[in-house]
Parts: C-alpha cells; sequence; structure tokens
C-alpha cells in the first residue's frame, strides 16, 4: 500500500514546476532605475532627516523619507532593487530583511508614491481608501520652560492646531512623587489656559519614568482627560505597563520604537495599550498598515509618531486615510518660521492645518510636489 505522504509530495511536485515555468509579466515603466538621498537640515531647530528620490526606468519619481542614511545601505539597496517594479514592496521586504529599517521605510513611501502616480490616484485610493476627508492634526510643542511651551501652543493654535503633544517636566530623581505630580499638573494648567478653550493634549513621558511615577501621573491626570499618556516607561517592561492601564483609565500610547508588528502583539494582549504609536519614519506606511490591521482586532486605535519631514508627513496623511482604525496624526509645527519656510519650499502647503484637521491630499501619489532646487538648497553640506 503506497504511503499517503509520498503520494501527497508526488502530486505536489507535479504541480509545481508548472507554476514556476510560469512567465513573470513585467511592466519597464514601473522598474527601478536609480535612487538617490538627500539629507536636509532646518536652519533653526537643527532637525534633520532624509528625504529619499526613486526614478524608474519610465521616468516616474517617487519620494519617501527617513532618518540619515548611510552610502553603504543605500548602494547595497540599490544593487538589490534594480529592475524590479515598484509594486513588489513585500517582495523586497523580504529579500532585504537585514536593511536598515529607516531606509526600507523610505523605500516603502517612494514605491508607493510611484504606483499612485502611475495610476493617476493618491495612495489612499491605492490602499482601499478613503475611510475619511480629513486628518485630525496634533502638534508637538517646543521648550523647556512652562512659559516657553504656552508660546508654543499659542503659535500652534494660531495656525489651526486644535490638540498638542506636551513633554512632561523632567525628572529630577526617581520615584520623585507627589513634587513630579504636581509640576506636571501646573505645566497643563498653563497650557490651557495659553491655548483656549476647546483644545486637548497628550503628555509626553518619553519612556523617562519608572513605573511608580507613570502611575502616580496617569492617577493624577484622569480627569484631566488627556487623550493619552504617551510612553509613561520603557515598553519593554510589559508587567508595569499593564498595572498602570489596569488601575487607571487615562489612555496609555506606546510604540514609537517598536519596528515589528509583532513587537505590538503582547502589549495588545494583555490590554496594556490604547493607542499604537509606531514611527512613520522608521516603519513605513505598509508596516504600520499591518500594525493597525492587528490593533483593530483588539479595538485599539492608531496615531503614527512622527518628528521628521514634510514627505514623511504627506505619507502620514495618505496611511491616515487607509486606516479604519485611525485616531489623529502628529505633524511637527517647527517655532522658527525659517524652519516652516524650508518645508514649504520642499513639499508645498502639505502641513497646512484648519480647525484642528488636515485636508488629504487629493493629487496622486503622495498628493505632493517635491521642489528638487529645494532639495539642493537645503542639503547638507559635508565637507
Amino acid at each position: 500500500m503506497p504511503n499517503p505522504i509520498q503520494v501527497r509530495r508526488a502530486r505536489l511536485m507535479a504541480f509545481a514546476p508548472p507554476q514556476a515555468a510560469m512567465p513573470a509579466r513585467s511592466n519597464p515603466r514601473l522598474e527601478i532605475a536609480s535612487l538617490r538621498d538627500y539629507r536636509l537640515r532646518e536652519p533653526v531647530s537643527g532637525r534633520s532627516y532624509t528625504v529619499l528620490r526613486l526614478e524608474t526606468r519610465g521616468g516616474l519619481e517617487g519620494y519617501g523619507e527617513c532618518p540619515e542614511i548611510s552610502a553603504r545601505d543605500l548602494a547595497g539597496v540599490l544593487d538589490a532593487v534594480r529592475g524590479t517594479e515598484a509594486t513588489q514592496f513585500e517582495t523586497l521586504r523580504h529579500r532585504l530583511k537585514n536593511a536598515p529599517y529607516g531606509l526600507m521605510a523610505a523605500l516603502n513611501m517612494a514605491m508607493l508614491d510611484v504606483v499612485g502616480r502611475s495610476a493617476q490616484a493618491p495612495v489612499y485610493q491605492v490602499l482601499g481608501g478613503p475611510t475619511r476627508n480629513k486628518c485630525r492634526a496634533l502638534a508637538p510643542l517646543e521648550g523647556a520652560a512652562d512659559s516657553d511651551l504656552a508660546e508654543s501652543a499659542r503659535r500652534a493654535r494660531a495656525a489651526g492646531f486644535q490638540a498638542f503633544l506636551v513633554p512632561a517636566p523632567a525628572p529630577a530623581a526617581r520615584n520623585q512623587g507627589q513634587a513630579f505630580v504636581l509640576a506636571a499638573r501646573k505645566r497643563l494648567d498653563t497650557l490651557r489656559q495659553a491655548a483656549g478653550a476647546g483644545t486637548d493634549f497628550v503628555l509626553d513621558c518619553a519612556a523617562n519614568l519608572v513605573p511608580g511615577d507613570a502611575a502616580s501621573l496617569a492617577a493624577a491626570f484622569e480627569r484631566y482627560h488627556l487623550l493619552w499618556l504617551e510612553e509613561p516607561c520603557p515598553p519593554l517592561n510589559l508587567g508595569a505597563l499593564k498595572k498602570i492601564a489596569t488601575e487607571n483609565v487615562t489612555p496609555l500610547g506606546l510604540g514609537r520604537s517598536i519596528q515589528q508588528p509583532s513587537g505590538f502583539q503582547d502589549l495588545l494582549r494583555e490590554e496594556a495599550i490604547d493607542i499604537l504609536r509606531p514611527d512613520i519614519s522608521l516603519t513605513g506606511i505598509s508596516q504600520i498598515r499591518q500594525m493597525a490591521a492587528i490593533a483593530e482586532s483588539y479595538y485599539v486605535a492608531v496615531a503614527p509618531y512622527h518628528n521628521g519631514g514634510p514627505v514623511a508627513s504627506a505619507a502620514a496623511l495618505q496611511l491616515a486615510a487607509s486606516l479604519p482604525n485611525f485616531f489623529i496624526q502628529q505633524i511637527p509645527f517647527p517655532q522658527a518660521e525659517q524652519d516652516r519656510k524650508m518645508r514649504a519650499a520642499v513639499a508645498g502647503d502639505v502641513e497646512t492645518v484648519k480647525d484642528g484637521f488636515a485636508v488629504l491630499p487629493s493629487a496622486p501619489g503622495l498628493g505632493i510636489t517635491v521642489n528638487e532646487k529645494a532639495l539642493e538648497e537645503y542639503k547638507e553640506r559635508t565637507a
């Protein structure tokens, strides 16, 4: 009597060769031909980010953004992607599993930009959206002292923002107790008065607190109705985060350092997270969509972290319009006019906010026209 496993293996082997022999259809117009990076630095804030330019054999261009890219990494990725169609990011992601996360995020944005331009549609339509017609915006405030943060809030409110990311007071020591809580409460009271009615706040702890101080803050701000408490302590401390989430109703936002969808699974399973905060410049559009799909099954919202440039802002808005469980998008708002002028010169008015919301770009691809003259003008020069 024949072995069932051998019979099944023989059937599979008979089926496999015809599949492997099927000719792959190619579209030379979408084949990647070149990659080029532009490292930019804002003149006043010093915020730096790298714009990646992708060009296809058919002359289509796409743009992405990430932190710094080394020449060696860029050359290695170009060797691997040259000749591959811009529609094949998932294939490339597995092929380039050892490439830097940021570079892969920028490549993902640029490839989707090309696909959208080829289809004459915004990226969110290519991805099955839109799920909304505008995107709620969150401005990170700048400054160390309460007075500086209050001025930053007034400027951001005048620019159209109605939600603000506020840095928590710097802890002077571990386990500070009531003094630290009072300082944080005083800061929020000052900012609410400065920003005016109808504003919301996120308190950013930047993973700098011990669980005891983080729990004290979460309890103290329950009646303040924060949008969430950001990174109260490192996400690796799952037990402490679960305890904070269980004992308080203040929502917790986490994830700016998590770069794989699997990194959120324990947080979600243990109900230790309310808002996913993956970094758009380190993770990219496609990876965050995978994270969001996992989070949706736990009724958890997504609010991507973003502290880069305007190209990533455009990518974040496209992502927002493709997610059913999107909540709010962080958009940098530099205090210096020279920095805002630079960002507008690079990518136009994509970061404009009105009545607390950013308008979704409607042009093909990422919805922006990148000014290459501005890229050259603001490119960081090396000696």
